[in-house]
């Protein structure tokens, strides 16, 4: 039964003559997605084709005409930011009206509200509160340490993250499969995950999975089904945002509250889904059909940001990926300038050539703002920022921290500092404890007591102390052993290369060994830039040199104008456009990421791709790809190999750009490693047995080689200068065959 204000909206929407002039504003394409209002229907909405436009007026559609009132209509989006952009623009196709009380928001804040309604079947009240990550951790490690859990070994944040995923699956303990469980946490991951709900019931609490994993619970239960019935005749049609994005429990929320009408419109591209590192499943989208019988597509494909050389070269790396739907991009807006790839010598090479093209782009009185760098991984920015400070061009960093703002970056620099300088007591105040070693609030308040009172420095407060029976013996021994390894590493300053004592005060404090078993989804990235730093200080003289660098550095980025260059990851860029978009690191290892590749195989090979998609669209005039002959990471030389990806790109869309002095030192199918000389592109079907590499060595399919960064394998396939290699240690890897030596 209707409530009053359902009624007055109903009454409101019929006897009210519609205007509809905002459909005559849509192309053919998006038309039909609005005027498709009954059934299932999806919206297969390329890059820069509309999608948000096509929704918003979907759903200003279902009320002018009188099918639905706000409360018959389900909206889901992934944030807050895009929710409050549909109710703005929907309040104004329909002259203001106010759009609060809609069953209009996000995944989250949806089920929260359903759950409000529904709490007390999952155990739980009306007024349960919504925990944090931090109060997650925190519950998490109070339950390990009580069933006698290493909690240094195994870190509450890293089992969090398992639990999430799990939750992300819709999986309740009970119906965590046995392959998913390792011997993270002893073998009691499960059990702790058990135990942590019965505790969030208990304190009548929930996590952001919960929310929906409650709800999905509930309604499949079959002693509620009257409340899955009540949603059934509450929502006449469901309108989801970002489909490609959704995770097997926002998945499952959905098909059961579609199960009613069955009038379900999905807006999504296949081949923008690039979040599957955190839960995401494009199967969702790609089995849409299947889902929802006599399901309807719809292809938006007319983009109204890019040229058409720009459509044309993302669209021939997508067209390599396996699972999709398929669609063709085109523009009214031109070619445009073709992509210019350019092969550089190295890192710092290549940071200097993006600088000289903005700097041109800057004589053509083209904004910064107008400018991006998009990156694979975090630890690229690095260059870069050191590049752009050197030129005078301001920059910021969007979604992240600046490269010597990071957390872990931070900290090591700490390291270093109370190295060169023992008294530097905002050095040491932060790694005292990091890792973690038992020096609680009691003993650093005793130390800064003692300092203060004594008008001398931490380091000799906890010289004076631990001669002492001020502190408890335990912690005196871990302070001592700490001073000691300050010291050792202190007097090899002046016969050891900064680099290289960089890299062992790292490992012997614990602090990259700490990074490394952190099983969170940002730890990776931690260790990448960690090693990043230390790659990057070879540059300079001496560790006060580099330490005089940064500081430098970091003064440097408070003064800027107002404009900035745009520097982000591709994954971060989603859903932005900038007019000039710069796409370092293609190569080989880095992008295609190789922990994606060893991680999914195949699968993680077409995400990848779906990225390089991503961020070539995010072009509207111009697109920069650049990759390195070599490049120094964790600690060393690598050799590298262009893209798989710039082997895709059409050779009639690409301006390859000319470094002089470049020395081919390995070849692709389409490019040598210096990205200036075309070759024909190799079948995609390679029939050749053997080859004959730079050092006049045969090699023939089956042969056993050696690789110095991979080790011993065979030869498995031959594809011009391409090598398909299994190796014992490392599983299949595609190298060149400059590198490589017959076993």
């Amino acid at each position: 039964m209707h409530d009053l204000y359902e009624i007055e909206e109903a009454v409101e929407t019929h006897n009210c003559a519609p205007d509809l002039s905002y459909l005559d504003t849509l192309n053919t394409p998006q038309r039909e997605a609005v005027e498709s209002l009954d059934g299932a229907v999806l919206v297969l909405a390329g890059a820069g084709t509309g999608k948000t436009r096509v929704l918003t007026t979907r759903l200003a559609h279902l009320l002018n005409s009188g099918h639905a009132h706000p409360a018959q209509i389900l909206s889901v989006t992934f944030t807050n930011k895009a929710a409050l952009e549909m109710k703005e623009r929907i309040s104004s196709m329909m002259g203001g009206r106010p759009v609060e009380g809609w069953w209009l928001g996000t995944f989250h804040s949806l089920a929260a509200r359903m759950l409000r309604s529904h709490a007390d079947l999952v155990g739980l009240s009306s007024n349960f509160t919504i925990i944090d990550p931090d109060d997650q951790v925190r519950l998490l490690k109070q339950i390990m340490e009580v069933q006698g859990v290493d909690v240094k070994k195994w870190t509450p944040k890293s089992c969090i993250s398992i639990i999430d995923r799990w939750k992300d699956r819709g999986l309740l303990p009970d119906q965590v499969p046995a392959s998913d469980v390792s011997d993270i946490a002893d073998g009691k991951i499960p059990m702790l995950y058990k135990m942590y709900q019965e505790r969030l019931r208990t304190v009548n609490a929930c996590d952001f999975g919960d929310l929906l994993l409650h709800m999905i619970t509930i309604f499949k239960n079959p002693a509620n089904k009257n409340v899955l019935d009540e949603y059934h005749r509450r929502f006449r049609y469901i309108l989801v945002d970002e489909y490609q994005d959704t995770n097997v429990a926002q998945y499952l929320w959905l098909r059961l509250l579609a199960q009613g009408s069955g009038n379900i419109c999905c807006v999504g591209d296949d081949d923008q889904s690039i979040y599957g590192w955190r839960g995401a499943e494009v199967g969702n989208i790609l089995k849409f059909e299947q889902d929802f019988k006599g399901a309807k597509i719809i292809r938006l494909e007319q983009n109204y940001r890019s040229t058409n050389n720009i459509l044309k070269a993302s669209g021939a790396i997508i067209d390599n990926n396996g699972e999709r739907l398929g669609k063709t991009l085109w523009s009214d807006q031109g070619d445009g300038d073709k992509i210019k790839v350019c092969g550089l010598w190295d890192g710092e090479a290549e940071a200097r050539w993006v600088g000289e093209e903005i700097e041109q782009l800057q004589h053509k009185n083209i904004s910064l703002n107008n400018i991006a760098v998009l990156v694979r991984t975090g630890f690229q920015t690095r260059e870069f920022e050191e590049r752009f400070i050197k030129l005078g061009l301001s920059y910021k960093v969007i979604g992240g921290p600046r490269f010597y703002e990071r957390k872990e970056i931070r900290d090591a620099l700490a390291y270093f500092r109370i190295v060169v300088q023992r008294d530097d007591d905002l050095a040491f105040e932060r790694i005292i404890n990091t890792p973690k070693r038992g020096i609680g609030s009691t003993t650093i308040n005793t130390l800064y007591s003692y300092a203060r009172s004594k008008g001398v420095s931490l380091y000799v407060a906890i010289m004076d102390l631990t001669q002492s029976d001020e502190l408890r013996a335990k912690t005196r021994a871990t302070l001592m052993k700490m001073l000691d390894d300050l010291d050792r590493w202190r007097g090899l300053m002046d016969s050891m290369k900064h680099d290289e004592l960089a890299k062992m005060i790292l490992e012997d404090s614990g602090y990259m060994q700490m990074w490394k078993i952190d099983k969170t989804p940002e730890a990776p990235g931690r260790v990448e830039n960690l090693n990043e730093l230390v790659s990057g200080m070879s540059q300079y003289g001496s560790l006060p040199e580099f330490l005089e660098h940064v500081a430098l550095v970091l003064e440097n980025q408070d003064s800027s104008s107002g404009e900035f260059i745009t520097i982000m990851t591709l994954h971060g860029a989603k859903g932005l456009e900038f007019e000039n978009v710069f796409l370092p690191g293609w190569e080989e290892g880095l992008f295609p990421s190789q922990r994606s590749m060893d991680e999914s195989g195949v699968k993680g090979l077409e995400e990848e791709r779906r990225l390089a998609y991503v961020g070539i669209t995010r072009a509207k005039k111009r697109a920069f790809i650049s990759y390195a002959s070599s490049r120094r990471m964790y600690g060393s030389w690598i050799n590298s190999v262009p893209s798989r990806f710039i082997d895709e790109l059409p050779e009639d869309l690409v301006d390859q750009a000319s470094q002089s002095g470049m020395v081919q030192t390995g070849r692709s199918s389409h490019w040598d490693s210096s990205g200036f000389t075309p070759k024909p592109k190799a079948s995609s079907q390679s029939f050749e047995r053997k080859v004959k590499n730079d050092s006049g060595e045969i090699l023939t399919r089956g042969d056993c080689v050696f690789h110095d960064k991979f080790g011993y394998g065979k030869i498995i396939n031959i594809d011009g200068h391409k090598l398909d290699i299994v190796f014992e240690h490392g599983g299949k890897k595609r190298v060149m065959d400059n590198f490589i030596v017959k076993g």
